[in-house]
């Protein structure tokens, strides 16, 4: 099931939208589907798409498993808010974040004056079919992903849910997340 909110009320049918004139930023947990439905979202408006944390892992050198291990979670959220500042810079674009971008109260205030959020989000339980097709989270490595994406969920939800948009996006194809975010933004 699809939810949206579009906190500007504009009505559907209404006079054509005006055009996207800065990024649009995804914000969720992991295993939500940002850079899938980023990559696709992209696609269908015509716009450069860029996955925050492949920025990171090419300025670094590192993947981001690699800059955890090495040197912890703050000091890669400190590279993530300066590589995040970075994109966002007032040219239209899709932008995927890590799960915990938008958590950094830095980073969370810049998207939120600078661009247009969406938060996507998706029960625990979908989430932990979904990391799990890949090892490469590091707050899951050795602990149980559905403890911890139910503690993620409880703690970050919160946050997420200041974004300028929500979409539900459980058991439903990537395309109809791309279409509920296209209805939510007016196109």
């Amino acid at each position: 099931m699809l939810q949206s909110h579009n906190p500007s009320g504009g009505p559907a049918g209404g006079p054509a939208p005006a055009p996207i004139d800065r990024p649009i930023v995804l914000v969720g947990l992991m295993g939500v589907g940002k850079t899938t439905v980023g990559r696709r979202l992209a696609l269908r408006m015509n716009l450069p798409f860029v996955d925050a944390d492949h920025e990171i892992e090419a300025a670094s050198g590192m993947t981001v498993a690699e800059i955890f291990a090495k040197y912890g979670e703050e000091y890669f959220r400190d590279g993530e808010r300066r590589v995040i500042a970075r994109l966002i810079d007032g040219t239209p674009k899709i932008i995927a974040t890590g799960g915990g971008a938008f958590i950094n109260d830095d980073t969370r205030a810049l998207i939120l004056r600078d661009a247009i959020s969406v938060w996507l989000s998706a029960h625990p339980d979908i989430l932990v079919e979904r990391v799990g097709r890949r090892d490469t989270r590091p707050l899951l490595r050795n602990r149980d992903p559905g403890k911890v994406l139910a503690e993620l969920a409880r703690v970050r939800n919160p946050i997420y849910a200041q974004a300028h948009i929500h979409i539900v996006s459980n058991k439903t194809p990537h395309e109809a997340t791309v279409a509920a975010i296209l209805r939510a933004l007016g196109r």
